[in-house]
């Protein structure tokens, strides 16, 4: 039989005033279950990562505290977002002690009875344990094609992403701590994570519908991930618009041939229409090709700031004395 282990669940939290009360209280039947069982041993800890609410999020969670020393919580000085929030949570558990630290939303949407599975294959020597979807039939029809695409462009960029996997995994003390040593200001930690080489395995999970109020993950959000991921992992894309740029000079070279040929035949030809969609084409083209760029040198801009990705304002429970 296993030894029992530190175990730290990171929930990060964005204003989710309506849901954590539940969540806390399915949270804890499966803390009770698992030390129960001698999974996990007692000084094991929920911790929720407050990532700025504007809500009653942070008085909850002190609240939480004060009904049971098992939940935890660390309060971000300001909204960061959510891969912030998880790689500070991630961060503090490592410090504490944690053997291995789960991370999973807030509103458990992401099914938590595949944790005992998640120990398990961390008893088996995985320092790194991917939580994987079963299925998207809780997402619309939008953003189940958009997030499938996204995979797949990934893969083809270069960026070695686990397909359909979620920010539903554990890593161990080791593998935290290596993920720490990433400087990046631009976290795409579902994209660092499989860069580290460590021994892994995969969970599935199943993901139920939300029980109370609405998911804080907006789209805006979703996009700026995702150009985070393809920024951060890959040139490719600087090397497709070269390739743009070298396929219109050749379109461009075979219109003046024949302009030329057509000038000396004594064709005559409008013409407005041409002139019209070309300079339209060729001025997009450089309108993103600067896009693109602008990308690259802004982010790479950000990154020789060096600053401190986050603050923690308040701490309730671990480590608050």
């Amino acid at each position: 039989m296993a030894e029992p282990v530190n175990l730290y669940i990171v929930l990060p939290c964005y204003n989710e005033e309506e849901i954590l009360r539940k969540s806390a209280e399915k949270i804890l039947n499966l803390y009770n279950r698992l030390l129960d069982d001698q999974t996990i041993r007692p000084e094991s800890r929920m911790i929720f990562v407050d990532d700025g609410s504007k809500d009653r999020t942070w008085e909850i969670i002190c609240s939480l505290h004060r009904s049971n020393k098992v939940f935890c919580g660390i309060r971000l000085s300001g909204n960061r977002g959510h891969q912030i929030a998880l790689f500070s949570g991630m961060v503090y558990s490592a410090e504490q002690g944690a053997d291995c630290v789960i991370t999973i939303d807030a509103d458990l949407q992401q099914d938590i009875e595949a944790v005992p599975e998640f120990l398990k294959k961390y008893s088996e020597g995985c320092d790194i344990v991917y939580g994987v979807r079963d299925s998207r039939d809780t997402d619309s029809f939008f953003k189940k094609t958009t997030a499938t695409a996204y995979y797949k462009f990934m893969n083809f960029l270069g960026c070695d992403l686990i397909e359909q996997s979620a920010d539903y995994r554990l890593l161990s003390n080791r593998a935290v701590k290596a993920l720490s040593s990433y400087k990046e200001n631009n976290l795409f930690i579902r994209g660092l994570v499989p860069t580290m080489g460590f021994q892994s395995d995969v969970v599935t999970f199943h993901v139920s519908a939300r029980e109370a109020g609405e998911s804080k993950y907006t789209l805006r959000k979703m996009i700026s991930l995702a150009l985070n991921g393809i920024t951060s992992f890959s040139i490719r894309p600087i090397r497709l618009v070269s390739l743009m740029g070298m396929i219109v000079f050749v379109i461009s070279l075979i219109m003046m041939i024949l302009t030329l040929v057509d000038h000396i035949r004594g064709v005559t030809v409008p013409g407005w229409s041409t002139l019209t969609i070309s300079i339209w084409f060729l001025g997009s083209v450089q309108l993103l090709s600067l896009g693109v760029i602008g990308e690259y040198v802004g982010r790479t801009y950000m990154e020789t700031k060096n600053r401190p990705r986050y603050f923690i304002s308040e701490k309730t429970g671990v480590g608050d004395d």
